[in-house]
């Protein structure tokens, strides 16, 4: 389900507002008094948005002194995974991926960073974050760790959340592959062919960038994250290095599909053709002995003899057996 504000949320557009010391939750806070507790020694701010309005964000913004170029790409909501670096915090995009009904829906997940705080901001189609939430929370040792350990948590939440999606497309996938060469793809086949190799090369995109972004992590000296927890945004670039071989892999299986399924059909045309040739060259015996007795010349031979029409009949069936005989030799028939 996703995680919207729930009727005992202080606002809309808030999920959720917490204040952390020392790994335990400390209070629920409000937006207005969010800055004051990230600026007190020891305390990280857990912020969690869906869908927020321009006013709430702008408000936040003012809270954690965060950039108006990130405020204004949080509010867009179509941006390309990245990760922004500012004076005194850090903005991250990603792409979230979840299945409904069937399909994959995308949507984003814009997270800013900073000494005190962390405020993700959702939009669209993803599993719900109080999950995270949950489980940052029951590991007090780990949550103590800062506000960089809640960064690496919700990311390998979300990539975590592309495997139920891949698992999803690959039972199509595998579907696909045991009748292509059974049975000639109908435009429906194509079409869903055509569907999951979009929805792949989407999630590929989404992905990619993502496992840039963790390699920033790692690698730079990012505002609020330790160089103690790099190895962990390497897990979660593994787990992005896993995703990308398996929509590889899935996209050249319906590559290979479709190429196979246009050379099945070639072949079945082919064949028919074949089938055609022959028999035409087997009917053209009779049409020619036919069209040469049925001209109006009064002196052909055996015209008038009394045998001539069995004789005419017995030779046109004897080369019709012969062709049929030899083409079916040659596996034309």
């Amino acid at each position: 389900m996703d995680e919207r504000p729930t009727t005992t949320s202080k606002e809309a557009g808030v999920v959720a507002a917490s204040v952390y010391s020392e790994g335990r939750r400390v209070a629920d806070i409000g937006i207005d008094e969010a800055g004051e507790w990230a600026r007190r020694e020891g305390h990280i701010v857990w912020i969690g948005l869906y869908e927020p309005s321009v006013a709430l964000l702008e408000r936040v913004g003012r809270q954690f002194s965060l950039h108006h170029l990130a405020i204004e790409d949080a509010i867009k909501a179509h941006q390309f995974p990245k990760l922004e670096e500012y004076e005194d915090s850090a903005f991250i995009v990603a792409r979230t991926a979840q299945l409904v009904d069937g399909r994959i829906a995308f949507g984003e997940t814009h997270i800013f960073v900073g000494h005190g705080f962390v405020v993700s901001v959702r939009h669209g189609a993803s599993s719900s974050y109080a999950h995270v939430r949950e489980r940052c929370e029951a590991r007090i040792e780990r949550l103590s760790e800062g506000e960089d350990f809640i960064v690496y948590a919700i990311l390998d939440f979300i990539v975590d959340n592309y495997f139920p999606v891949l698992d999803s497309i690959n039972e199509e996938v595998d579907d696909i592959e045991d009748h292509v060469l059974a049975t000639t793809m109908g435009k429906g086949e194509i079409e869903q062919l055509y569907t999951l190799r979009r929805d792949l090369l989407r999630l590929r995109n989404a992905a990619t960038p993502l496992a840039d972004v963790c390699r920033r992590l790692e690698r730079s000296d990012i505002v609020a994250i330790d160089p103690i927890m790099r190895p962990h945004f390497r897990d979660v670039r593994d787990h992005l290095r896993r995703v990308q071989e398996r929509i590889d892999t899935m996209r050249e299986t319906l590559a290979f599909a479709f190429e196979a399924s246009l050379m099945t059909a070639q072949m079945q045309q082919t064949e028919i053709s074949r089938r055609l040739a022959a028999w035409a060259a087997i009917l053209a015996v009779p049409t020619a002995i036919a069209g040469i007795y049925g001209m109006n010349f009064e002196h052909m031979p055996e015209l008038k003899w009394e045998y001539g029409y069995y004789v005419v009949l017995g030779v046109t069936l004897t080369i019709c057996v012969a062709l049929y005989w030899r083409l079916r030799r040659a596996g034309w028939l």
